[in-house]
């Protein structure tokens, strides 16, 4: 018996395979669970090597062709992508610490990732010691200890755009073989890719710039492929020691992208923060124009805060485009093609004008989100911020009159005008 002489329901399931293969231009879609097998030694061999696609939670050709591209715009030697950029920075963390060990971060990071360090990994056994100011080398130096595994910082901020100073830091790693993990969702490659200055990984929420619509949730890891087994082998016992049952070990079988492949083979997968395909191939259509989108958010986004800070009703712009921000001359060594179009405000009217703001704006949207075509506003103090006590807002220069923007590609003249009529009625509403 065929298909064709098969009965309606089995026609129904199985008329539809054996298409012909086609060379699409545009990265095709395998939206698929599965992969079928040639033959029973084929099947034997993916599950012994790992090589080709059989299970889309461990590999997928839309996912594979996303995770290269991703890979060389930051210069690295491989990539993994992930559901989130939460899971891609629980999934990189996970990599290189274990239970027993310990991590040095900045303070200024994303809230998600400081719950998770605080919050998660602790329960695992992992520890956090923060980094206040990260532009003093010797507060990251004095933070290490004996069992410290990994190094983490944002290359740009969220939400004061303080910039890392990523040689300089990852030079103190290396004296201790310890990775550098940046998360480089507010730079982009476009502006930045620290891989080139010494990060061993870099990971990015996809959802924000990559993908830059604001439609899907994604992340991505992306290795420097530099792991030297002989000297930081004993900070990765994981990688260099065999595998359960005598197999070989991760570094044995995969030189110096061990520490990508143990991402890829033994956390992603396993944790289950593979991404769906669908997702992959519209974040990788949104990276095929990442550096048009970022060049011109950058350039309005400074003319926009120049802009604010002349404006009487701004205390302060925290943009660090601006000759008075603190990290200027870090981001002048770093940045390359703009400063990034996410940054802070401070209102002088405190939370009653930033209540007014929120309310009134007409072409910015209020909404929780960055790295979109739209422009964002939020407010941090009572969002992102929330459960950090009031000190720690003021540490971080989130004050009740602070507004996060995340700026768009509309016309910035609009823009402007939307916060020029929004900043003529705060007066009235503090007065």
């Amino acid at each position: 018996m065929t298909v064709d002489t098969a009965s309606f329901f089995t026609r129904a399931v199985h008329a539809g395979r054996g298409q012909q293969p086609a060379a699409s231009r545009a990265t095709p879609i395998y939206l698929t669970a599965g992969f079928e097998f040639e033959d029973f030694d084929h099947a034997a061999s993916h599950f012994g090597t790992g090589a080709g696609f059989g299970y889309t939670r461990t590999g997928n050709p839309t996912v594979q062709a996303v995770e290269r591209q991703l890979a060389a715009l930051e210069s690295g030697a491989d990539a993994v992508l992930l559901g989130s950029g939460q899971a891609a920075i629980a999934t990189a963390l996970l990599t290189v610490a274990g239970a027993g060990d310990h991590i040095v971060s900045s303070t200024h990071i994303y809230e998600g990732t400081r719950g998770l360090l605080l919050d998660n990994l602790s329960r695992l056994g992992i520890e956090t010691t923060f980094v206040d100011d990260i532009a003093d080398g010797d507060e990251w130096r004095a933070a290490i200890r004996p069992n410290t595994r990994a190094l983490f910082g944002e290359s740009i901020a969220n939400a004061r755009n303080d910039v890392l100073d990523i040689a300089a830091v990852s030079a103190i790693g290396d004296e201790y073989a310890i990775p550098l993990i940046v998360d480089n969702t507010l730079a982009t490659p476009f502006l930045v890719r620290p891989i080139e200055h010494g990060a061993a990984i870099v990971v990015h929420s996809a959802s924000k710039f990559l993908a830059g619509h604001g439609s899907v949730l994604g992340g991505v890891i992306v290795d420097d492929g530099r792991f030297d087994a002989a000297r930081a082998g004993h900070n990765a016992p994981h990688l260099v020691l065999p595998g359960r049952g005598g197999l070989a070990s991760v570094a044995e079988r995969h030189g110096s992208r061990a520490r990508g492949a143990y991402a890829r083979e033994s956390v992603a997968p396993r944790f289950g923060a593979s991404p769906s395909p669908l997702n992959a191939f519209l974040i990788g259509q949104g990276a095929e124009t990442l550096g048009l989108r970022v060049e011109r958010q950058s350039r309005s986004a400074l003319s926009i805060a120049r802009w604010l800070d002349a404006h009487d009703d701004v205390e302060s712009v925290d943009h660090v485009g601006l000759e008075s921000h603190p990290h200027h001359a870090t981001a002048l060594r770093y940045l390359d093609g703009g400063f990034g179009s996410i940054f802070t405000f401070t209102l002088r009217g405190g939370l009653e004008a930033a209540r007014h703001f929120v309310e009134s704006v007409d072409v910015f949207t209020h909404m929780t989100h960055i790295g979109d075509v739209r422009s964002l506003v939020l407010h941090p103090a009572t969002t992102s911020h929330a459960y950090r006590t009031e000190e720690e807002r003021e540490v971080l220069g989130v004050r009740p009159g602070t507004l996060r923007l995340s700026i768009g590609i509309e016309d910035p003249t609009d823009l402007i005008a939307d916060l020029d009529r929004v900043l003529s009625g705060v007066r009235e509403v503090v007065a």
